[in-house]
């Protein structure tokens, strides 16, 4: 075997999955930072049209490759609801940088597995027992840490750009908590495609009324707009598929690092103590709960995969045999 060999170069898949996940995390943070340089120009929502349209430019030949025969759908409503959400979600986001350091935003913009935390319990009917809800309440906790409301001038520090973010939090878990009923009956290249086709013209209408186009020398910035957040999401997506998603979701918090030395050296911007004490208790808090769904994904599938081998067994008339690792009662959730 000689040394060309691919077998023998290739990087193994865990690796590989985390340097994906590693290089999504720059181009968002990248996306970010160009937006904030956007913002001193172009409407928060003129940006998130011109984001949707290179995005959908860069990922032509993506949808050339996969093709669009799995499209046939009964849930196209479900679809323009996704897609309508995460437009506004998105220009709530775009808007909100251009009054937040980048690293604050993003820092509140994790969030969003809090509000996901809560929208399951209620619309998802999910069960979240005593540790999860801790994990929220104390991941909102380090929101209060960043905004800081004991401040002199209390809770009226809280202005538009951290309003927005946190509405844009919220829009985004409430996308998650919709692609979770999409997914139990549509294809995973289905529901991206939809949100490709449908989120440039949903993100012109609103554009239109506050509508100016870019200068000469923004344009370069127009266009990494859809390639950083194509880039993005396709190393994304491909980590996901190479290794589990409990392994691949901690990787995001990297972004606040991103952003922060963007933030520097770009704007020149510094973040307080409280903000590192703040966006600590809200990682912590997500990457918990992170790990606490991905360990009841795997339980529910031990159970599943429990309960079918003793069917089996009663049907051959043997003694039910558990899986290793299988419990009999629900974990804390």
């Amino acid at each position: 075997m000689t040394s060309s060999d691919p077998s023998r170069s290739r990087l193994p898949e865990p690796l590989l999955a985390a340097l994906l996940a590693l290089a999504a995390c720059v181009f968002f943070s990248c996306l970010s930072a160009t937006v904030k340089h956007l913002s001193g120009e172009l409407h928060g929502f003129v940006t998130a049209f011109w984001r949707n349209l290179f995005g959908f430019l860069f990922m032509i030949p993506w949808l050339w490759q996969h093709g669009f025969g799995s499209l046939r759908t009964g849930r196209f409503g479900t679809y323009l609801l996704r897609s309508s959400i995460s437009v506004v979600s998105m220009m709530c986001g775009f808007t909100g940088l251009a009054y937040l350091p980048i690293a604050n935003a993003t820092s509140l913009s994790f969030t969003a597995p809090l509000f996901a935390t809560i929208l399951a319990a209620l619309i998802l009917k999910e069960r979240v027992r005593f540790r999860r809800w801790s994990a929220t309440l104390m991941g909102f906790g380090g929101v209060l840490v960043i905004l800081q409301p004991w401040a002199e001038s209390g809770f009226g520090s809280i202005g538009t750009g951290e309003t927005l973010i946190i509405a844009s939090a919220f829009l985004t878990a409430t996308v998650t908590i919709i692609v979770k009923t999409l997914s139990r009956s549509e294809s995973s290249n289905a529901i991206v495609t939809y949100m490709v086709l449908l989120a440039t013209p949903i993100s012109l209408v609103p554009a239109l009324f506050v509508w100016s186009w870019p200068s000469l020398a923004a344009w370069p910035y127009v266009v990494a707009l859809g390639l950083f957040g194509t880039l993005g999401h396709l190393c994304w997506t491909r980590a996901f598929a190479m290794a589990e998603a409990s392994a691949i979701v901690p990787y995001d918090y990297s972004r606040l690092i991103f952003t922060v030395l963007l933030g520097m050296f770009w704007f020149g911007e510094v973040p307080d103590s409280w903000f590192w004490v703040g966006s600590a208790i809200i990682v912590a808090a997500g990457f918990y709960i992170a790990q606490r769904e991905a360990r009841l994904r795997h339980q529910r599938g031990t159970r599943a995969a429990a309960t079918a081998a003793t069917a089996e067994s009663a049907q051959a008339g043997a003694a039910p045999v558990l899986p290793r690792g299988a419990y009999s009662k629900d974990q804390d959730s």
